[in-house]
């Protein structure tokens, strides 16, 4: 079983890392984290057979301890496993930033010349990561990333500050981090020193990153989901909703009754049209309309009911007999008028996929009923 080291385990990066290490049942995992005992770590390296050294410092409370925190402390590591004559992968977590000449970017970029030097020196394998701007779950507000501060702000409705809403900020997500980090624990052993390929990223403004966010939040009153087709889109609505208190999860939607019953929209899009859901009582009918263009499809999740279908120039009717227990759906073409009843002794819970969002101004819904008399 191979062993597998991780230092900065309780970071942004090394929760998730690990969080994905302990599904494998091939690894054993020595978690270091600031505070642990110094001895456990080294202990832990010199019977090591891969280092993720996620360690380091990105706001210190004095500019030297950029140094001290991330050259230094891989000094420390890679001089300990030199003097020990230890070869193992390590892989270590840097920045973009290293490519500038500010206190942080020299620390970033002195760690990983001295990741070249143990490379060099040892013949061991090593490989640096340059990080781009992170965002993910568990990302701490006013600390990791400007993401997390707006998701948290956002989320829990307080104001946001924007110096510059055309700045634009470069987002990778933690869970693709997360991805190329465990690959190294499978690509094929090529002894040296060597930059990881870039991850994916998406570049946004602060003044949309902001606009989205601020989409998510009005979601439960306007129901409107955000586009998922673009993934970074999906990522930051996950991100989002994390920094959600837990105690603010549920809900409620606006539900309009009648003798009838209750009806409440669900979600909706533009890309996919909406849900809703709705409560029949026993021997009522709904329906009994047709639509040019819209579908629709229909699901009795609880109850008995009859949905009945006729082509709007014809006069068969055809009837589908449904059952809460059964989970059977009916497409409704365009053109067919239709209905719903409940022929059962207690209420009947429906629902229903539009694949158009409703619009007053042109409902496309044409009063006809199914049964001529």
């Amino acid at each position: 079983m191979r062993r597998v080291v991780v230092t900065g385990a309780k970071g942004f990066v090394g929760k998730h890392l690990c969080g994905a290490l302990r599904q494998r049942k091939d690894l054993e995992i020595v978690e270091h984290d600031l505070g642990d005992p110094r001895s456990a770590l080294e202990d832990a390296l010199l019977t090591s057979d891969a280092v993720f050294h996620l360690a380091g410092v990105n706001r210190p409370e004095r500019a030297e301890d950029f140094a001290t925190g991330n050259a230094g402390f891989t000094g420390e590591l890679l001089h300990l496993l030199e003097t020990a004559r230890k070869s193992p992968k390590v892989v270590l977590s840097s920045s973009v930033q290293a490519e500038k000449d500010n206190a942080y970017g020299r620390s970033k970029h002195d760690a990983e010349e001295e990741l070249r030097r143990y490379c060099e020196s040892s013949g061991a394998e090593g490989v640096v990561h340059r990080l781009k701007n992170l965002f993910g779950k568990w990302s701490r507000p006013n600390y990791n990333s400007v993401v997390a501060t707006f998701c948290h702000n956002v989320a829990n409705d307080l104001p946001i500050q924007i110096s510059d809403p055309a700045n634009v900020v470069d987002l990778t997500y933690i869970d693709d981090v997360v991805v190329a980090l465990l690959a190294e624990l499978g690509s094929p052993a090529r002894p040296g020193f060597r930059f990881a390929d870039s991850l994916p990223s998406h570049a946004v403004s602060l003044g949309e990153l902001a606009t989205l966010l601020r989409s998510f939040r009005a979601h439960r009153t306007t129901l409107a989901l955000p586009d998922y087709s673009t993934p970074f889109v999906r990522a930051l609505w996950a991100t989002y909703l994390s920094h959600l208190p837990a105690h603010a999860c549920g809900y409620g939607l606006d539900i309009r009754a009648d003798d009838r019953g209750s009806l409440a929209e669900f979600i909706k899009s533009p890309h996919f049209g909406q849900i809703f859901v709705s409560r029949t009582k026993p021997g009522i009918t709904r329906g009994n309309h047709y639509h040019h263009t819209k579908t629709e499809k229909f699901m009795v999740v609880q109850g008995e009911g009859i949905i009945r279908l006729r082509q709007i120039h014809g006069d068969e009717v055809v009837e589908f007999k449904v059952r809460g227990e059964e989970y059977r759906v009916v497409d409704i073409p365009p053109g067919y008028t239709h209905s719903i009843e409940n022929v059962g002794p207690d209420e009947m819970v429906t629902l229903f996929w539009s694949s158009e969002v409703f619009d007053a101004r042109n409902p496309d819904t044409l009063f006809d009923p199914v049964v001529k008399r």
